[in-house]
């Protein structure tokens, strides 16, 4: 039975590239140049706002009542607590609620909450939660893998708190608890269908890397 990790195994060298991206290794060393970070905190707010639609497009398509409830708690969280706390994380780098409302989206922004909403809407609830994959569970490995890393600095780290916030035991619960509902809703899947979703969460990674990347090259 098709399990999370087989989808990993389908493209592990985009997979490893995502969750070892230079802009990844360069935070976590604590080198990486900080209007990089910026331009990366503004275009996370702009995806965190698609997000927030892609699971009110959950809550449309869930099935169960369970489902449905699951969907409605992330869409309240992202929406009610996510949002907010990224403001005020956004503050502390100089950047204001105001210049936050008016920014452009970047093009690898544009992309990848573009596929995300469209796998949804083209196919069911499990295509959407597995185009979203890379960036919860994704986001969960990352923080895993920098906290073993020996070249990562925490002390004097200007982008600790952020390694942090992925690794806290609420977040990484949260990609547990993903990680869970993707692993029973694919073991029931056909291996043409398992085809078909490895395929969406291999684009989903790639355009996961492209994100990075956008940081990195401060471009739009």
């Amino acid at each position: 039975m098709p399990r999370f990790d087989d989808l990993k195994e389908r493209c592990r060298d985009d997979w490893q590239a995502y969750c070892q991206h230079e802009f990844i290794r360069q935070l976590g060393a604590g080198t990486l140049a900080k209007d990089a970070f910026r331009h990366y905190l503004e275009q996370d707010y702009l995806f965190l706002v698609h997000f927030a639609r892609a699971y009110g497009l959950a809550v449309y398509k869930s099935r169960d009542i369970a489902d449905l409830r699951r969907a409605l708690a992330s869409l309240k969280a992202i929406v009610d607590v996510e949002m907010g706390l990224h403001i005020q994380y956004c503050a502390g780098w100089g950047i204001s609620e105001g210049d936050l409302m008016v920014l452009p989206e970047a093009r690898a922004t544009m992309a990848y909450t573009r596929y995300v909403l469209d796998a949804g809407n083209r196919g069911d609830l499990l295509d959407l939660h597995v185009a979203l994959a890379p960036c919860l569970i994704g986001y969960a490995e990352i923080a895993t893998w920098l906290n073993a890393q020996p070249f990562v600095i925490h002390d004097g780290n200007a982008y600790a708190g952020w390694i942090a916030m992925y690794a806290s035991d609420e977040f990484q619960a949260a990609a547990a608890g993903e990680r869970a509902w993707l692993d029973e809703h694919l073991a029931t899947v056909t291996p043409k269908r398992f085809d078909e979703l490895a395929t969406t969460f291999r684009d989903a990674t790639r355009l996961e890397i492209d994100f990075w990347q956008m940081g990195l090259d401060r471009r739009f």
